[in-house]
């Protein structure tokens, strides 16, 4: 079941981002309030998929969360008591374990809810086309054309996961978090899961670290600019 769920977390986010590419290129921003909901999707499930991260307590889980609640240190005046509020102590520790689980429990449901109306949006506002153009005289019923290619792909999608789970169970999982989480000894290399490279190479790139945590957050935050 674990490795169901830790691989199933790397399917949501190749078909999120899959989805979002689609938005981008059939320029579905234009439709602002179905766009912003989907963005406010995203921030959730990567808040969610952190949290999760840390849940097995391994060394990379451990040093993991060390590092990435450690940025809002950088945050002028109050950084140093948001990080400690988020600890729950002076350190990451059981107190930090078991806030990150209760929001790991808590935060799906918000997601649904927002997914909920993410759907309410785009049936009231349609959804857009590769023209680009108004589609009022020219619309097809949701049920049964889309909620039956919708289960179809649903299927396809859990065979192609049960097949990695079956045979590829640990391809996307790093050796390092087999190690029980250690505060005396630190990973030479540490790294997130592959859904949050991109913003943790942005991070690295700047040698401030204001200056990185900001371009951290706006690289996942300039898609509420786009409408």
């Amino acid at each position: 079941m674990r490795i169901m769920h830790a691989n199933g977390a790397s399917m949501f986010f190749i078909l999120m981002y899959i989805h979002m590419m689609r938005g981008l290129y059939y320029k579905s921003y234009n439709l602002s309030s179905t766009w912003m909901i989907g963005v406010s999707i995203l921030l959730m499930s990567m808040a969610t998929a952190f949290l999760g991260y840390v849940l097995p307590w391994g060394q990379m889980s451990f040093w993991g969360a060390t590092v990435i609640t450690n940025l809002f240190s950088a945050i002028p005046l109050i950084g140093g008591l948001i990080v400690e509020w988020l600890w729950g102590g002076f350190s990451v520790n059981n107190p930090t374990l078991t806030r990150f689980y209760s929001l790991h429990f808590f935060l799906p449901f918000v997601i649904l809810f927002l997914i909920i109306l993410h759907f309410l949006f785009l049936h009231e506002m349609g959804s857009n086309n590769p023209l680009g153009t108004n589609s009022n005289i020219d619309k097809i019923n949701f049920h049964p054309l889309f909620s039956s290619k919708d289960m179809i792909g649903f299927l396809i999608m859990m065979i192609i996961l049960m097949v990695v789970i079956l045979n590829f169970p640990m391809t996307l999982n790093d050796p390092e978090n087999f190690i029980p989480a250690n505060s005396l000894v630190t990973p030479i290399h540490i790294q997130p899961e592959w859904y949050f490279l991109f913003a943790y190479a942005i991070l690295r790139s700047i040698p401030n670290k204001l200056g990185g945590v900001i371009a951290l957050f706006m690289s996942i935050l300039i898609f509420y600019l786009l409408p």
